[in-house]
């Protein structure tokens, strides 16, 4: 009785009941004489069928047909079709090799360290426009491409001297930011003449909107200008943070910063205002 196995349902099922990733729970082997199945091949097929036709015809059929297997075999190795959206999510982030977690010099500018993360991440996106609409409506990744990529981006974070709860809010607003600029790019297909068109309507009714009107906003399609420029603000207002957290920490009694004697570079700063 103890080596008899779990009802698929329960297999794939948490303590609470719902869904559990398709990450936390243990890989399979495939079944003697069939082509192997591995979590990687079946990504790298999901993404193939995605990229061609998009999340809306992805099917198990047509992905059993991609890897040559009836589709028993791949419910052998996936229970749903989020499991195969996870797998493929995940395989896109692997199609870039992150930088070492923590290999940067000491005196690498952490700012650059985050906008080459963030500037990777919204290419693979953007490369793969299916993908950048799943993660909002999915938890949080927990492959190991992506891992291995907030790995690099919280690294950085600590570098700068991010800890604690200022680290994870720094980490969400960046992945929000990057998520947010490729879901808001995908998603809004609009033509020249609807931008023209759309702009004309608010410019009419100006009293109403005169912001709006002004600004030109419905015709701004500067994509990759925007994504940058909201990066800056972001960074701007987490450098603003670390200055300020290490203002009270040198003003701290007992600090070196309280004492007079040699402080942080970060100490130095404050004490010179």
């Amino acid at each position: 009785m103890g080596s008899e196995r779990k009802p698929r349902d329960q297999r794939k099922r948490g303590v609470g009941g719902e869904a559990q990733s398709i990450w936390l729970r243990p890989g399979r082997t495939s079944a003697r004489g069939e082509p192997p199945l591995t979590r990687a091949r079946i990504g790298t097929a999901a993404v193939a069928l995605l990229d061609e036709d998009g999340i809306d015809r992805l099917t198990m059929r047509r992905l059993a047909d991609r890897l040559a297997v009836v589709a028993p075999s791949l419910y052998w190795h996936v229970d749903t079709k989020d499991d195969v959206i996870d797998l493929a999510v995940d395989a896109i982030f692997g199609e870039v090799e992150p930088p070492a977690a923590g290999a940067a010099a000491p005196d690498t500018d952490w700012r650059e360290g985050v906008a080459a993360v963030l500037g990777t991440w919204r290419a693979v996106l953007l490369r793969h426009p299916w993908a950048a609409a799943v993660p909002a409506r999915r938890k949080p990744g927990i492959g190991p491409h992506f891992l291995a990529w907030m790995e690099v981006l919280q690294a950085t974070l600590v570098r700068a001297g991010f800890t604690g709860r200022d680290l994870l809010a720094a980490t969400w607003a960046l992945h929000n930011h990057v998520l947010g600029s490729a879901s808001t790019q995908v998603a809004l297909d609009v033509t020249g003449e609807e931008r023209d068109s759309a702009q004309e309507r608010v410019r009419a009714a100006a009293d109403r909107y005169p912001t709006l009107a002004a600004s030109d906003y419905l015709r701004d399609d500067d994509w990759n200008g925007t994504f940058a420029a909201g990066l800056d603000f972001i960074l701007d207002g987490l450098e603003a943070r670390l200055a300020r957290t290490a203002a009270g920490t040198a003003g701290a009694p007992g600090s070196a910063g309280a004492r007079g004697g040699p402080g942080t570079g970060r100490g130095g700063v404050a004490r010179s205002r």
